[in-house]
Parts: C-alpha cells; sequence; structure tokens
C-alpha cells in the first residue's frame, strides 16, 4: 500500500473517531432523564401536609367507665368536670383529676333498653345550666322508642335528680339499629337531635327521604319552655313536612357538633358498606338540607328509584372507604382550644372499627385530612370542654383520652 493511501485512510478514521466522540458527547450532554411516577398536584399536597402536619398524643385521663357514648360538659369554664354517658344507662362524673365520682351523675338503667345500637346515647347541658339546672338525654327506653327528655341538676346534691324527667319527643323504632342519638345545642340556643333512619339495612321503608317522617333526619326544637316548640323558621314550620326537620337524608348521624367559633355544623354519618361521610352545614344556612341518603352512599349511587337529580343533594365535604379495616365512622369537633395552636381550626374525628384518629382541614374549598394516630381503641364518641380542649373515649376498654399535639 502506497504511503499516500496509507496517509488518507488515516485520516479517514480520524474523523470517523472525532464523529463518534462528538456522539458521545452529545448524548451524555442531551441524553432525557429517567423516567419517573408522576404524581399528582394534589398527591404531592397531601405528602406536604403528612410532612408539616402537627403530631398527636393521646394522653389517658381517666378510666373505669363502662361502653361510653357521649362526653359532655358544663358551658362554666371554671368547671373543669367531664361527664360521660354509658350505654347502659348511667352518667359518670369525671373529676378535674381524672378519678369518677363515687355516686353517678345520673343512674336510668331501669328506663333503658341498652345493647347493639340502642341505649343511653345522647347528653347535652343547657347553655344556661348555671341558671336553669337543665340537661337532655337521648335513650332507647324499654319499648323501643327513641326518647329525648330533659332533667334537672338538683342543688343539694349537684347531681341530676332522677325524678326530674319530663320527656320532650318520643319516636318509635322500627328495627333495633340506626337511632342515631347525638344532642347538640347550636349558637343559636335550640336543641338539635340526630336520628337514624330506624335501621335494618338500605332504609328499606325509604323513612330518610319522607319528610314527614321524623328517622333519617336532623331535628331542630326550641326547649327554653316546659315543653318543646318548633322555631317558627325551621325549613317545614309552615307545612311540606315534619316542623321539627332541620336536614333529611342521613342514615346515621351518630355524631355532630357545632364549631364554637364560627357555628358550622359538622354531621358525620355512618355508612352502609362501603363509603363513610362527614357533611358540613354552615352556619348561615335556613336548614332543609338534602344529604342523599338511601339515593347516595357518600357520593355514590346507592338505590336511586324515584330519587330526584344529583345535584338536588348535598354532597359530603369528606368520605372515605371501607379499605384499612374502617367501618363506621365517629364524628368529632373542630380545636378551639388555647393548649395546642398548632391544631386550632382542624376538624377531629376517627373510624370505630379500623381505630384511625383523623383531622381534617378546609383551603379554599378543599379538604385535606391527616391521618393524626392509628390505634387499637374503638373510638365511639369524642368531647370537648368549657376550654375548647377535645376528649376521645375507647368503647372497648372505658378510657377517657384527652387529644394533645406534640413537637414536629
Amino acid at each position: 500500500m502506497s504511503r499516500l493511501r496509507i496517509r488518507w485512510l488515516w485520516v479517514v478514521i480520524g474523523v470517523e473517531v472525532l464523529a463518534i466522540a462528538g456522539l458521545l458527547v452529545w448524548a451524555l450532554a442531551f441524553r432525557s432523564p429517567e423516567k419517573q411516577p408522576v404524581q399528582s398536584p394534589q398527591t404531592k399536597q397531601n405528602e406536604k401536609s403528612e410532612d408539616k402536619a402537627p403530631k398527636i398524643e393521646l394522653v389517658k385521663v381517666a378510666t373505669g367507665l363502662s361502653e361510653p357514648t357521649a362526653i359532655a360538659a358544663t358551658a362554666d369554664t371554671n368547671d373543669k368536670r367531664l361527664f360521660v354517658a354509658e350505654q347502659g344507662g348511667t352518667i359518670q362524673t369525671v373529676k378535674a383529676d381524672g378519678t369518677l365520682e363515687t355516686t353517678p351523675f345520673l343512674d336510668i338503667k331501669s328506663k333503658i333498653k341498652s345493647g347493639g345500637e340502642m341505649g343511653l346515647l345522647g347528653l347535652a347541658f343547657h347553655p344556661k345550666v348555671a341558671d336553669n339546672n337543665y340537661f337532655f338525654v337521648n335513650y332507647t327506653d324499654k319499648n323501643q322508642n327513641t326518647i329525648v327528655a330533659r332533667y334537672s341538676i338538683a342543688k343539694s346534691t349537684g347531681r341530676a335528680d332522677p325524678k326530674s324527667e319530663k320527656v320532650l319527643l318520643k319516636i318509635k323504632q322500627p328495627y333495633t339499629n340506626h337511632n342515631g342519638g347525638s344532642l347538640a345545642f347550636g349558637p343559636d340556643g335550640y336543641l338539635y337531635i340526630g336520628m337514624g333512619d330506624g335501621g335494618s339495612g338500605g332504609d328499606p321503608e325509604n323513612r330518610t327521604q319522607d319528610k314527614n317522617d321524623l328517622l333519617g333526619k336532623i331535628l331542630r326544637i326550641n326547649v327554653d319552655g316546659d315543653s318543646y316548640t318548633t322555631p317558627s323558621n325551621n325549613p317545614f314550620a309552615q307545612g311540606g313536612g315534619k316542623p321539627e326537620i332541620w336536614a333529611l337524608g342521613l342514615r346515621n348521624p351518630w355524631r355532630f357538633s357545632f364549631d364554637i367559633k364560627t357555628g358550622d355544623m359538622y354531621i358525620a354519618d355512618v355508612g352502609q358498606g362501603s363509603y363513610e361521610e362527614i357533611n358540613i352545614q354552615k352556619t348561615t344556612s335556613k336548614g332543609g338540607m338534602n344529604f342523599g341518603w338511601r339515593c347516595y352512599e357518600g357520593t355514590h349511587k346507592f338505590n336511586t328509584e324515584g330519587c330526584q337529580q344529583a345535584s338536588d343533594y348535598t354532597q359530603p365535604a369528606i368520605e372515605y372507604d371501607h379499605s384499612e379495616n374502617r367501618c363506621s365512622v365517629t364524628g368529632g369537633y373542630v380545636y378551639r382550644g388555647a393548649k395546642f395552636p398548632a391544631l386550632t381550626g382542624k376538624y377531629f374525628y376517627s373510624d370505630y372499627c379500623g381505630g384511625q384518629v383523623y383531622y381534617a382541614s378546609e383551603s379554599s374549598g378543599t379538604w385535606t385530612t391527616t391521618t393524626a394516630a392509628t390505634t387499637s381503641y374503638k373510638p365511639s364518641t369524642f368531647g370537648q370542654d368549657s376550654s375548647g380542649e377535645l376528649y376521645l373515649a375507647d368503647y372497648a376498654t372505658g378510657t377517657i383520652y384527652h387529644i394533645t399535639a406534640t413537637a414536629n
């Protein structure tokens, strides 16, 4: 081979080497990054929320209770006692040091049919209890009626006078489940009553959507007289339905509460077999809201025979499914205490079967839920004391816990 041809061959080889090197440099500089999982903004928001979310601790306050169903307190900020209703028919007093009074505040076991979803289910003190000595209970009597009754506190003992009962409402329960039971005074001074759909499964008689039936509703009555009256601005006070009805379309509103700052109402409605929901009614509402059961379970169709358009029902603000061993929502309160500012404005709730404790917060119309604690408890009810502190009851062990915040 001639020297000229050899030189020319080396030139060609050099050019090819330079070209390959250039391609490698280009590939290294401009290669596509390895594909990563795509996350929605909502997922990122939730992860960020979890990272920065305040942590809670459930601090044991009292033990020795039996199947607690309701926790209440008086409006007097100097009164540090908690009053705990037990399903069997007693109300116990938890003193400031966490010990129980030796004598029950009230014992009406002889009046009550207890077991399953029946029993002593609700307790609320009148906002002016310091003046009138009144408190109210919701229980299932021996004949399987829901009873809403008023009792008086005896000045001589500081406990309830068992002979002072004034029955305000008696509502027949067709089945043994879905009795509702929650009682609470609203910012308007009226007593609100949670009524389940009467039971069985799937609301077989469609009582919830019947405006002439008190089952499956939130009722609103004035209890400042010797017997109750119906507020004139209730949605059906002038006709079209039972005048006591404030809201309808609820399956079993076991626990509801009012935000003591805003007056908004939070209704936790126990679902059928797939979804749990929390409905929020703003304090500006004029009532008459229809939350959709039995047509819808949460936002999902259940039995739409004879139902209206979906837009005619109020959708829940929060819902969750029955994964993670969940089965029954227990509604709580919006934290408005002074001890734990990190919790301010957060709505606490839980699931009875799974034992999870959650809080939810709202921003620009979107609710974000955080798992605050995972427990082995059976959370049956929450309570709020006169200072806005929150408590949780474990139905299984009869223990009351204080919800506290820890350092992040």
